[in-house]
């Protein structure tokens, strides 16, 4: 890819490649009141030196933001924690980031990834829920999601985060169409609302957000809105100056090109990508 389409995405939706600009992008996003979740680029590691490299980069990001005194979540990819190595290895792992984090005071987001590895994020979850400070992300073009939100939310301490999901799989275990999607986000969300206690509504999309807002009159849960850095962030401004919780995952790293390529993919995203290109920023985000 060219130099000019590198500094779009970096500029517009990723903060740069360093720690460094992660601090400076976060500090931004938290003058709106606005808690950023920081994430490492990276995935799909097979060798031990990459995953290690990645652990200790977020521990030395724990360190420089918490210096800082910023407000923070941080997110992990189980395949940045060396799930396609070693099971058993990827779970040391994790515990020992969410370890660290937790004595820090850091909530930890486990993202979820490709339909073949679901099983393992959610074990790896379950692994660390009882001892607090984390969650997970679901998402709505799986199938099983449902079942998944049940058997999570029967546990103490679940936290949910409901995205659409930006891989793709067969037909058997997802929803390649995009208002299946969307109609089964609905429906996840209602979910939530009736089972769940704390969780996160993640989408760029009005009327989800609409139909959030409006069943958490009735059932009063301890719900966040969140987004992706550099897409209808005036929205999430506004949500979060009318007193409501928001988070922006806000990602940062050398390894820009595969999750910007994913970005540009996932159902839904495309039409709001470049509209988000074409207006500028919001408020300076």
């Amino acid at each position: 890819m060219s130099g000019t389409i590198e500094r779009v995405f970096s500029g517009r939706w990723i903060a740069g490649p360093s720690i460094a600009d992660a601090v400076r992008e976060a500090k931004r996003i938290q003058s709106y009141q606005i808690v950023p979740i920081v994430n490492y680029l990276g995935e799909a590691y097979k060798e031990k030196k990459s995953v290690e490299r990645t652990i200790r980069i977020y521990m030395k990001l724990i360190d420089t933001l918490k210096r800082n005194r910023l407000e923070f979540n941080i997110s992990l990819k189980p395949s940045q924690l060396g799930v396609l190595i070693d099971k058993g290895y990827c779970s040391a792992n994790y515990s020992k980031v969410v370890r660290y984090a937790r004595r820090a005071g850091i909530f930890v987001w486990l993202d979820m990834e490709e339909s073949s590895i679901v099983d393992d994020t959610i074990a790896l979850y379950k692994k660390e829920i009882g001892n607090g400070g984390v969650g997970i992300c679901i998402q709505s073009y799986l199938k099983r999601s449902a079942g998944d939100i049940t058997s999570i939310t029967k546990l103490d301490g679940a936290v949910i985060r409901l995205v659409k999901g930006a891989y793709s799989a067969g037909t058997d275990t997802a929803y390649n169409d995009r208002d299946k999607v969307t109609a089964n986000y609905y429906r996840l969300m209602l979910q939530l609302f009736k089972n769940g206690k704390k969780f996160t509504i993640a989408t760029h999309d009005a009327k989800i957000i609409s139909r959030a807002l409006a069943l958490n009159k009735r059932y009063k849960r301890d719900v966040t809105f969140a987004m992706l850095r550099g897409i209808r962030n005036d929205y999430l401004i506004k949500l979060a100056k009318s007193g409501h919780k928001t988070t922006m995952y806000l990602p940062f790293g050398e390894e820009w090109i595969s999750y910007s390529y994913r970005r540009l993919r996932e159902a839904g995203h495309l039409s709001l990508i470049i509209r988000s290109l074409l207006e500028p920023s919001a408020e300076g985000l």
